[in-house]
């Protein structure tokens, strides 16, 4: 991927732990490492096609002087976010900021913080079985959609399916969404959490009944496993009603860990 740097930005600013850093302020010195592609904008020498450099560099210094923050990791945090969320051309960046001034009593060249921030893909399969179905799955999509964080990108038809498990219930509407997110997976769990609550999910029998249900199914290729989330879904490769809509949206994603696509799991599922 192509790469637009700014390099040495000097910036005097407001940050720091001491209650004089902020008083008086000091120097800081940004780097910024900008991922997109910049073939249309070479091919046309045309800067509408590219990301403005001094446009990026004007962000950075408003986000740095309009701010206070403790830790310079927070300014690093800021500015990415800010960069990923201005310019959709912007598919990743890295962002240094470095405090040449420390006050930590030894000689020092410069203190300084790198982060790395990008843009994920995720599949969110949808389910429901309580009150208006259709309802609460178009309302997930939505309240995804709205949040700044998320874009999406797809969204599957909806089917009718029959409920797993030995609990008595009505029949599921199912669906999957691809989308596109700032948010780190455990970040992207507890948004999913609240968006169920907010259709008055209740966690009370094993796959029992539910207004909302929403699942992370794949997250880039990421294979998580902790006490709070496991990805890929341990479930999806063995359920139709995760992998149908999967392949109407998405047929060759692959699953990290077997390298199965979905088209080849749903067809191992059918046989």
């Amino acid at each position: 991927m192509d790469k637009i740097k700014i390099e040495g930005l000097e910036i005097f600013a407001n940050h720091g732990v001491l209650k004089e850093e902020n008083v008086l302020g000091q120097k800081f010195i940004v780097d910024a490492e900008l991922y997109c592609d910049t073939r249309a904008a070479g091919k046309n020498d045309d800067l509408n096609r590219s990301v403005n450099y001094a446009h990026v560099g004007r962000l950075i210094e408003s986000e740095m002087q309009n701010n206070t923050f403790k830790l310079i990791e927070a300014a690093a945090e800021k500015i990415a976010e800010r960069i990923l969320l201005e310019y959709r051309a912007v598919s990743e960046v890295t962002v240094r900021v470095k405090k040449p001034w420390a006050p930590i009593m030894m000689r020092v060249d410069t203190v300084e913080v790198e982060i790395t921030r990008k843009r994920h893909t995720a599949y969110i399969a949808l389910g429901s079985n309580m009150g208006d179905t259709y309802s609460h799955l178009n309302a997930a999509v939505e309240a995804i959609g709205a949040d700044k964080y998320c874009k999406v990108k797809k969204v599957s038809e909806f089917i009718v399916t029959k409920p797993v498990g030995n609990v008595e219930q009505d029949d599921f509407l199912n669906g999957c969404i691809e989308i596109e997110t700032l948010y780190t997976p455990h970040e992207l769990l507890d948004f999913l959490h609240a968006a169920e609550n907010s259709r008055g999910r209740e966690r009370k029998v094993h796959w029992g009944p539910r207004t909302l249900d929403l699942d992370i199914i794949f997250y880039d290729d990421a294979v998580i496993a902790d006490e709070d989330l496991i990805i890929p879904h341990p479930e999806a490769e063995k359920r139709e009603f995760v992998l149908a809509p999967l392949c109407m949206i998405a047929p060759y994603a692959r699953h990290p860990i077997s390298g199965r696509t979905a088209a080849q799991m749903l067809a191992d599922i059918r046989r």
